[in-house]
């Protein structure tokens, strides 16, 4: 009697199949500016950047900023004693804010330290030869660009055009970043403690403190003593 051939193959045999891979580039991979700000965005060919977050290949769609310039202690909600601590700091040591910021946006060691000094060295400078701080702005202001092109917000140009309705004027997006840029620059001189804590503010309530993404620490702790008990 002939046997049928099995038409089951042993699980042996059967290749496995190979497994998806994605390459997911990593925050700290993207370059930053000279000024030591990690850009952390890209460029779509609409101009519009891509945010962390977002699906790969759709824009982020553009957002305006959580807090008004001239809304210096925030707003009422479970931010309020952040946004408390950011005027203060603001008002009495802009160094430590502006360092805290940059620190935040670009989560590079050392970037705390080497910015909030460079800070008030110009700060130092300027209010001794001139009588205002009339330097640090132009050191801080990059700063301000980097945090509205990583997360898409409107700028005081686009905004000042929206609320005319002049909206489709400046089309171009090139001539609209080199205005906004000049925006950036105009309002960290002319309003450069509350540039600071509007971008404070922002930033506190979008990214975490970069000591929070620190790795986990395992803590190995020995065994107590063990003795074994005598039976009666």
């Amino acid at each position: 009697m002939r046997r049928k051939p099995n038409n089951y193959t042993n699980a042996e045999t059967i290749a496995p199949l190979p497994e998806a891979t994605v390459e997911v580039k990593s925050p700290a991979s993207v370059s930053g500016n000279g000024n030591g700000i990690g850009n952390g965005y890209g460029w779509t060919a609409d101009g519009l950047p891509l945010g962390h977050g977002s699906v790969m290949g759709q824009p982020m769609g553009r957002t305006q900023w959580d807090s008004s310039l001239l809304a210096c202690l925030g707003r009422n909600d479970e931010f309020c004693g952040s946004d408390l601590e950011v005027c203060l700091l603001g008002s009495l040591a802009p160094c430590v804010l502006y360092g805290s910021n940059v620190e935040r946006l670009g989560s590079v060691p050392g970037t705390f330290a080497t910015h909030c000094l460079h800070y008030s060295g110009l700060y130092l400078i300027g209010s001794s030869l001139f009588g205002w701080n009339c330097l640090a702005p132009w050191f801080s202001y990059p700063s301000r660009t980097a945090i509205r092109r990583k997360f898409n917000l409107e700028g005081s140009c686009e905004a000042h055009l929206r609320s005319c309705g002049c909206g489709s004027i400046m089309e171009d997006e090139v001539q609209l970043e080199q205005c906004e840029s000049a925006c950036d620059f105009a309002t960290h001189v002319f309003c450069h403690t509350c540039a600071l804590c509007q971008e404070g503010r922002e930033l506190r309530r979008r990214l975490p403190h970069p000591a929070l993404n620190a790795q986990p620490v395992l803590v190995m702790i020995p065994p107590g003593e063990q003795t074994m008990g005598h039976g009666a």
